[in-house]
């Protein structure tokens, strides 16, 4: 049989759609698998090369499950709402809807010449009025909960996009979407509060199996720090200045205090300070950085000590200066610090800088050097004197403050609440009315979807108001509470509303009474896997794990965590091994591989790369290697005949068997693979095998090329789909394997030894070298410029 994949492909995908052959049933007496990627932004672009490596490792596993008689849930959607699509219709006049429609129907068709098995009945839209009224739904459950509130606050502030970005929107001073500068602005703006979630965000962490860097990047966005907050009395001022500090072991060595030059008290007590005028042209330079321009710790010390207050040292009695400076924020902490400078390098150079006092409480270093940042025996400190251990040290301070009154234990976050409004028009409209007389008054339930109304401008008003604020039909309405005049809410939900309960929406899509029926998600839910990029797990992640817990606390859902396990994909590199950009020319297109080699040739290739987890750079050779592969299974019709065994490939494979079925599990898809090329080349040495062993080879091969694995099982006269049928068995006692142990050498020096199997080819060989986690990690980041395989004895990996 020739692999004809122009006219296999389409013919086994129509007939898997016509069968509905992965649609997932809701039979509650099967046991249930349910799989999930990260849904797809629709972009007019279409799929890219990271989509099909994304949703290739869930889609073998997917494809897997089912043969093991599990009812199967992989669905995709769309997360449709978000400026790119609106920026596109204010530049090209074509309404966002659409243009959705548009680039979904694209997608869709991409997607499916790929083959994935996802079940497409259950396809979602965020944008759809039936999806999002449940978004507004939560929304409005989290607003009667008190986890909705809104405040006036410095924002960060896109100037080209005109909208609010919350700080993961603008990490590294950039705007996510357009890369431009942000810079602060003083907005009102909708917060979610996720800091009250922080604990049992933490403490979920603890249930679920999420690779350790991926917990370890939850713990560190959360932030949680325990220490104490100290009071600091005002000289010339009935008023204190709280601070929160981990190192309240330090106080005796504080000599100034630092506040944020938006601190309420400055305005308070301006008549006091000689130099407010000073202070207000800080402020107003100020204004103009954006927040990570103003906490950068190499930044020059800027700043302006007030003259006509002062703070008090609370457990020295001493005066100290107090200044205000742009690396202290008021959204963080209590908005005012206190600098310890022989101890913090910040501090020790704004003191430098300012000629303040630098006092050593812990002995270790030179202070007229530099800051000594380590721990040490406490000097200089009081009571604290003579103490080495700094947690003995931090507890004795702490229960002196308690006792007299001037501070007490704490904990903060640096986890902020979450800003969630846009000024923009294609996203969810928020479902809140202010009344003059009742305040904001929430949509009523039974009025939801609020809709969003038909517009032909998009942009946002010169001031950064949405443009649906300049639409009186839809602002002026009647209050739901008192029947008054009224106003509705114009800023829109940011784009990460839709896809923090989206996995929810799938189990039932085409409810219109809930956002899914309880028995359903008693069945299907938590997800059973979880797949994404590691750019998404400090914010979606810990975002819709936020909702979902929430959804929990009132009963809405099952359980309190979302995910059983998380995992992530690698990036594919270009063949230069950079990151693959129109500006580079690097970029490949997965249609023109599957035009040129079929869907089959690009997932195997894909998967075979390398570890699934880590970065690899695209090679050409590598796909025809692919190809040959494929060519040579197909190949395998015309010389299959009879049935059971061939004694000497029994063994071979029982071994394959339990091999590939190990590798899918850990998701080492490239030496699954490996393992069936081994496979096929001792079939080939053995000059023969039977339509039985045939169809346990193709059985194997489905999850990873299923388009020519149904193609071999129809010729061989089978009925249905290999797809849907049963994953094979192995005999523990035929799969005891001769194996040798070969030394893997990098650039010629040894990193490791591997065991593979003594009949290994070059390729296989490679494969596992490369998989271990020695050698993995060797490598990771490198480029690799040759491979040198010696079978049965060595491999030398060139790398730089």
């Amino acid at each position: 049989m020739n692999h004809d994949f122009k006219t296999i492909e389409p013919k086994w995908q129509k007939r898997w759609e016509d069968a509905g052959a992965f649609r997932a049933g809701d039979d509650k007496t099967k046991r249930k698998f349910y799989a999930l990627v990260e849904f797809p932004y629709p972009s007019g672009a279409g799929m890219h090369i990271g989509h099909v490596k994304a949703y290739a490792g869930l889609e073998v596993i997917s494809r897997k499950r089912r043969m093991e008689g599990y009812n199967v849930l992989f669905p995709l959607g769309f997360d449709a709402f978000g400026l790119p699509t609106e920026n596109y219709a204010i530049k090209t006049h074509v309404h966002p809807r659409v243009a959705t429609d548009r680039n979904i129907e694209k997608f869709t068709m991409q997607m499916k010449k790929i083959g994935f098995s996802f079940d497409w009945s259950r396809t979602i839209d965020t944008t759809d009025e039936g999806y999002y009224k449940w978004t507004q739904w939560i929304f409005l459950k989290m607003f009667e909960h008190g986890l909705v509130f809104r405040d006036k606050t410095l924002v960060n502030y896109c100037p080209s996009c005109k909208v609010v970005l919350s700080n993961e929107d603008s990490q590294g001073g950039k705007c996510d979407i357009c890369k431009s500068d942000v810079v602060q602005k003083s907005k009102d703006v909708w917060y979610l509060r996720i800091t009250e979630y922080a604990d049992k965000l933490l403490e979920g962490l603890e249930h679920v199996d999420y690779p350790a860097n991926i917990k370890a990047q939850q713990v560190n966005w959360i932030g949680k720090s325990r220490g104490a907050f100290v009071d600091f009395s005002l000289n010339g001022a009935d008023e204190k200045l709280t601070i929160y500090t981990t190192r309240p072991d330090t106080l005796f060595g504080v000599t100034f205090m630092v506040m944020a030059p938006e601190h309420p008290i400055l305005d308070k007590y301006k008549e006091k300070i000689a130099n407010f005028g000073e202070v207000e042209k800080y402020r107003e330079a100020c204004a103009k950085k954006t927040e990570f321009e103003r906490t950068q710790v190499n930044k020059d010390k800027t700043g302006v000590k007030l003259s006509g207050i002062s703070a008090r040292n609370p457990v020295t009695g001493g005066d100290i200066p107090i200044f205000i400076s742009d690396y202290v924020m008021m959204g963080y902490g209590t908005g005012a610090i206190m600098a310890v400078p022989a101890h913090d390098e910040r501090d020790y150079e704004f003191a430098r800088k300012f000629g303040v006092d630098i006092i050593e409480v812990v002995k270790g270093g030179n202070i007229e050097e530099a800051a000594y940042t380590g721990d040490g025996e406490m000097v200089n400190s009081g009571f604290l004197n003579g103490l080495d251990n700094k947690a003995d040290s931090i507890a004795r301070m702490i229960d002196h403050l308690e006792k007299e009154g001037i501070g007490k234990a704490g904990v903060q976050y640096k986890m902020k609440d979450w800003a969630f409004n846009r000024q923009r028009y294609w996203g969810e409209p928020i479902p809140i009315v202010h009344c003059p007389v009742c305040g904001m008054v929430p949509v009523p339930y039974d009025e939801l979807p609020l809709r969003l109304p038909e517009v032909t401008k998009f942009e946002p008003g010169e001031g950064g108001e949405s443009p649906l604020a300049a639409i009186d039909s839809f602002v002026n309405c009647r209050c739901p509470k008192c029947g008054g005049d009224a106003k509705r809410e114009t800023d829109t939900m940011p784009q990460w509303a839709g896809s923090s309960w989206y996995f929810l929406r799938y189990i039932d899509p085409r409810n219109d009474e809930a956002f899914a029926d309880p028995e359903l998600l008693k069945y299907w839910m938590p997800v059973d896997w979880y797949n994404g990029g590691m750019e998404h797990v400090t914010r979606h992640l810990i975002y819709s794990r936020f909702w979902y817990r929430f959804l929990y606390d009132i009963g809405e859902v099952p359980d309190p965590e979302p995910y059983l396990k998380r995992s992530a994909q690698g990036l594919i590199l270009g063949p230069d091994g950079e990151k693959m950009s129109k500006s580079r020319g690097n970029v490949i297109d997965p249609l023109d591989i599957v035009d040129a080699y079929g869907a089959d040739v690009l997932r195997t290739y894909i998967l075979f790369l390398g570890d699934y987890g880590a970065s690899a750079p695209w090679a050409d050779n590598g796909v025809k290697g692919c190809r040959r592969f494929l060519e040579r299974v197909a190949a395998l019709t015309d010389v299959a005949k009879g049935t059971g065994s061939t004694p000497e490939l029994e063994k071979d494979f029982h071994k394959t068997v339990k091999k590939v079925t190990s590798d899918i599990e850990e998701m080492k898809f490239n030496t699954a693979i490996a393992a069936l090329m081994t496979l096929l080349n001792r079939i080939g040495e053995v000059g023969k095998l039977t339509a039985d062993e045939l169809i346990t080879f193709v059985k194997l091969l489905s999850p990873f090329a299923p388009h020519i694995s149904e193609e071999i099982w129809e010729k061989l006269g089978r009925k249905g789909f290999v797809s849907l049928s049963e994953w094979p068995s192995f005999d523990e006692s035929l799969t005891v394997d001769s194996e040798i142990e070969i030394a893997v050498q990098i650039c010629g020096k040894l990193r490791g030894t591997v065991l593979v199997p003594a009949d290994a080819d070059r390729d296989s060989t490679l494969a596992l070298a490369k998989a271990d986690p020695k050698i993995s990690a060797a490598l990771e980041g490198k480029t690799i410029i040759k491979e040198i395989v010696v079978p049965g004895k060595i491999v030398n990996i060139v790398a730089k």
